[in-house]
């Protein structure tokens, strides 16, 4: 059924952080009056490896190359398209991104940190968590036919500043850094 464009955006009086319509249908959530400010976020994972592929990556002999730095630009990448690949999410001009590694030899494991911030009217959260994400899955492209049984696994948001909501901290996790 066609609707008169801004039929569905909400008065005052309705919540505005919603990502559904008084009909109940999906839509992105209107920030057009909030005021810009300085947001951050970061996000974390880890992927457990064998102890053949650890080693490759620790020592950059992967046969695909370097395993850390290519990642590191996926990551930084995913972050930055976000709003392509989750329907709902605003495209921001993110001020900066960060990808960071920690080699986790007693896990077998690498951990990932992706930082982002903007000065917007949306916060990053699913940035940070896209680009940490996809330089895990980076991470397993690129040892995949080393080692087909590695885990991605806890990828969660760590903490975030800025926005109305303010500060976050994740209580399960500390602040440690990579």
């Amino acid at each position: 059924m066609y609707k008169e464009p801004g039929a569905d955006i909400p008065s005052e009086t309705t919540p505005s952080m919603n990502h559904f319509d008084q009909q109940g249908n999906a839509v992105m959530v209107d920030v057009t009056e909030k005021g810009v400010t300085d947001r951050a976020a970061t996000a974390a994972g880890r992927i457990l490896v064998g102890q053949r592929t650890y080693d490759a990556i620790q020592d950059g002999t992967a046969g695909k190359g370097d395993v850390l730095g290519v990642a590191r630009v996926a990551g930084i990448m995913a972050a930055k398209r976000t709003w392509e690949l989750i329907p709902l999410c605003h495209p921001l001009p993110l001020g900066k991104c960060t990808v960071d590694f920690a080699m986790l030899p007693e896990e077998l494991a690498v951990e990932v940190r992706c930082t982002v911030r903007v000065a917007g009217q949306t916060g990053v959260e699913m940035e940070a968590l896209t680009g940490a994400t996809v330089a895990l899955l980076t991470i397993y492209d690129m040892c995949k036919a080393m080692d087909k049984g590695m885990e991605i696994q806890s990828v969660y948001l760590l903490r975030k500043t800025g926005g109305k909501s303010g500060d976050f901290m994740n209580p399960k996790h500390g602040e440690e850094t990579p």
